[in-house]
């Protein structure tokens, strides 16, 4: 295996290990289904969870490209960064 496909295979593998927690797939049909940016704070209360704890989530979502966060002053906004892609891969999924 080269450098390469070693490169491509961790790639996959760290988008498959960060869409295997329900609450990330929550919070991308979350951010899916309104189709402009949300305050972190709006989702942490949809999902019922601790703004820490969703924000733990959303770094992962972030570092693997699927997600932006933008400061705007104080708070933090969450938008899809590649909506097209994430909505073939999803519909992939759902083909299985």
């Amino acid at each position: 295996m080269t450098l390469e496909e070693k490169d491509k295979s961790s790639r996959i593998s760290k988008l498959f290990s960060a869409l295997q927690s329900p609450i990330r797939l929550k919070i991308l049909e979350i951010l899916s289904e309104t189709k402009r940016p949300l305050h972190i704070a709006a989702v942490s209360r949809e999902l019922a969870i601790d703004y820490a704890a969703l924000y733990r989530h959303v770094e992962i979502l972030q570092e693997i490209g699927l997600l932006e966060v933008f400061d705007v002053g104080r708070s933090r906004v969450l938008n899809i960064a590649r909506p097209d892609e994430l909505k073939r891969l999803l519909m992939a999924s759902e083909a299985l």
